[in-house]
C-alpha cells in the first residue's frame, strides 16, 4: 500500500464531518434527502419556477486545507451568471491539489509564476489556468493566503440553463450524462469559465457556490488524480473525489 500523503493521514485520523451552511429563512428545502444520489437528465433540467436557494457560501468555507474542503464540495452547487440567466451545476467529481509538498500541484516547492499567482490568494477565489492550448480549468482556492493549495472542479450535474451550456459545449438536444460537463474542460467551456475570471471572489455576483445537499461521505468513492504520473509518491495519493455511481463524473470511472 502507498504511503498516504502527510496532510491526509492527519485528515483521516479524525472523522471530519461536513461544512453545513444553515439556510436563509424561508428558502424552500431541497426535495431530495442528504447525500441520497439524484441524477438527472440533463435534457430535463428543473423547472424556471423551482426554487433553489443560491445563496454564496461564506468564505470561511474555504479557509480550510484543500482535503478537507474537496469532498465538502461534493453536492455543492456551482452557480456562474451570464446575463440575466444563471446556468447552476451540482459538483460530483473533484481533485485536490495540496500546495508546496504536492509534486503534482502548480505550487509544487513554493513555485510562483504570474500564471499561478491567483493560487497564492486567500481560500475562496476561483484560479484558472489554460492547459494543453485547448482548456480552461476552474480551481477553487483553499487555505490561507500563500498557502498555494486548490480543489479543481472536475464534473458538475446540470440544474439549471443545461440547453445554454449545452449550446456552448456545441452539443445538440441528444446528449449523455457527462457530455456537458464531465470533465474539467467541459466545465469551464458549459460555464463560460475563463481566464478572466482568474482571481475571482466565489462571493461575487459572476461565479459562486451554493450550500446545496452535501454528499455523504459513505457515497464518496476516492482515487488517484487523473493526468499526474509524472508526480512520483504524490500520483498516487487518494485526492480525487467523486459521487458513486453518478454517470455525470468524468472517465475513468472510480
Amino acid at each position: 500500500m502507498k504511503p498516504a500523503p502527510p496532510v491526509m493521514s492527519r485528515v483521516s485520523a479524525t472523522r471530519r464531518r461536513s461544512y453545513r451552511v444553515r439556510p436563509r429563512p424561508g428558502a424552500s428545502a431541497r426535495a431530495s434527502a442528504p447525500g441520497r444520489a439524484r441524477f438527472t437528465d440533463p435534457r430535463q433540467e428543473l423547472s424556471p419556477t423551482h426554487v433553489l436557494d443560491l445563496s454564496p457560501l461564506p468564505l470561511s468555507f474555504y479557509r480550510r486545507p484543500a482535503e478537507e474542503v474537496a469532498p465538502d464540495l461534493l453536492g455543492r452547487l456551482l452557480v456562474r451568471r451570464l446575463g440575466r440567466e444563471r446556468l447552476v451545476l451540482r459538483l460530483v467529481e473533484v481533485e485536490a491539489y495540496l500546495g508546496a509538498p504536492d509534486r503534482a500541484a502548480h505550487a509544487w516547492g513554493g513555485r510562483r509564476t504570474a500564471r499561478n499567482e491567483s493560487l497564492y490568494l486567500p481560500g475562496g477565489h476561483a484560479y484558472v489556468y489554460f492547459i494543453y492550448g485547448m482548456h480552461w480549468c476552474l480551481n477553487v482556492v483553499c487555505g490561507e493566503k500563500d498557502e498555494g493549495s486548490a480543489v479543481l472542479l472536475r464534473a458538475g450535474e446540470p440544474l439549471q440553463g443545461a440547453a445554454t451550456m449545452r449550446a456552448r459545449r456545441g452539443l445538440a438536444d441528444r446528449v449523455r450524462p457527462g457530455d456537458v460537463a464531465g470533465g474539467p474542460g467541459k466545465l469551464a467551456q458549459a460555464l463560460a469559465v475563463d481566464r478572466a475570471l482568474d482571481g475571482a471572489r466565489l462571493d461575487g455576483k459572476q461565479l459562486w457556490l451554493a450550500a446545496g445537499d452535501p454528499v455523504l461521505r459513505a457515497q464518496i468513492a476516492t482515487g488517484p488524480r487523473i493526468g499526474v504520473a509524472y508526480a512520483g509518491q504524490a500520483a498516487s495519493w487518494p485526492l480525487r473525489f467523486v459521487e458513486r455511481g453518478n454517470p455525470h463524473v468524468s472517465r475513468p470511472r472510480l
